[in-house]
Formats: C-alpha cells, sequence, structure tokens
C-alpha cells in the first residue's frame, strides 16, 4: 500500500508540474523583420505559435540552435541543435537534427503566421531547447532532400535573417490552478491511503 501511496503523489505531482512554456522574441539587423513564438508543452507534444513580420514571400528554415549566444547577431548561435549527431532532415523524419522545425511560410505580405506541433524538442530534459536559440533563414530548407554540398548539415536554408534567445515563460496560473483544483484531494487521499496499513 505505500507503494500505492507514493505512486499517487508522484501522479498528481506530475499532472501539476506538467505543462511548461517558452517564448522567444526575435530580432534582426533588418529592422523591418521581427516577431515573437511561444512554446506550450503538455506531455510529449510541444505546440509552437507565433508571428514573423518583414520577410520575403515563401518559405523560410526555421530551426533551433545550439547557442543562445547572440554576442554576434544571428552567426554566433551555433549549429542546429543536434545532440545525437544526426543528419539534418524534416520535422517528421526519423533521422534529423533534435532542431529542425522545417520551415514557415510567409505571405504575400511578409507575415507568417506558425502553427505547428512537435513531438521531439522539448522544455526540459536532454532535448530541452530552452537557453538556445531560434533562427529563421533566408531561404527554405530542403529537409535534406536537397542534394546540395550542405542539404544534410543544414537543409541548405541560406543566411540567417533573425534569431532570439528562448527562455521560460509561465503558463498564465497553471500550477496554481492545479493546484486549487487537486490541493482539496490531497488530504483524504493521504489520510485514505494510510489507513490500508
Amino acid at each position: 500500500m505505500r507503494g500505492l501511496f507514493i505512486v499517487t503523489i508522484f501522479l498528481i505531482s506530475a499532472v501539476i508540474a506538467e505543462e511548461r512554456m517558452a517564448i522567444v522574441k526575435l530580432v534582426s539587423p533588418d529592422p523591418k523583420i521581427r516577431g515573437n513564438v511561444t512554446f506550450h508543452q503538455k506531455g510529449k507534444a510541444v505546440a509552437i505559435s507565433g508571428v514573423i513580420e518583414g520577410l520575403n514571400e515563401g518559405l523560410h528554415g526555421f530551426h533551433v540552435h545550439e547557442k543562445g549566444d547572440l554576442t554576434s547577431g544571428c552567426a554566433s548561435t551555433g549549429s542546429h541543435f543536434n545532440p545525437y549527431n544526426k543528419n539534418h532532415g524534416g520535422p517528421n523524419d526519423a533521422d534529423r537534427h533534435v532542431g529542425d522545425l522545417g520551415n514557415v511560410a510567409a505571405n504575400s505580405a511578409g507575415v507568417a503566421v506558425i502553427s505547428m506541433s512537435d513531438n521531439v524538442i522539448q522544455l526540459e530534459g536532454p532535448n530541452s531547447i530552452i537557453g538556445r536559440a531560434i533562427v529563421v533563414h533566408a531561404d527554405q530548407d530542403d529537409l535534406g532532400k536537397g542534394g546540395y554540398t550542405d542539404s544534410l548539415t543544414t537543409g541548405h536554408a541560406g543566411a540567417r535573417l533573425a534569431c532570439g534567445i528562448i527562455g521560460t515563460l509561465n503558463p498564465k496560473g497553471a500550477s496554481s490552478a492545479a493546484s486549487i483544483y487537486l490541493t482539496p484531494f490531497l488530504l483524504p487521499l493521504t489520510i485514505l491511503l494510510n489507513s490500508f496499513y
């Protein structure tokens, strides 16, 4: 019974701590290019949403880079986040960098509205993107299938147009809301489980 008690408390703690959020403000040497991207993790899936303005119409490579370092602009963010030393690929490929998020599409007004989900990046653990950088590229990411000399490393996505460091964002009331609903049950549950042994 003691094991059941410990498992129950662990599951309740997991529910309270399950939701995580992060945000990045994109900067660019071109003052027309700007944007914000948020990451919202529930379970293993990370929802990615945001808006980027000032791009040329079309597809633009969109990646997590290994370093959250903007001392030399986007050039100092390093390579794609690739802790498992894999080839570059698309977001749905098994052989891909953790940071390979594919492309964002800018409309004729130069605005890219982002709404995607990814199960490889995470907001904690070995695949955590917290403290790393998002980079938006000038060209389309060929997802490792273009046959160029850099297709399997960068997706032949071209210059780095904008970037920003990914930081944590407290989901509004996530832990407090979970606590409000779960706390009244913790004491009676503890008493009930303790009465069995």
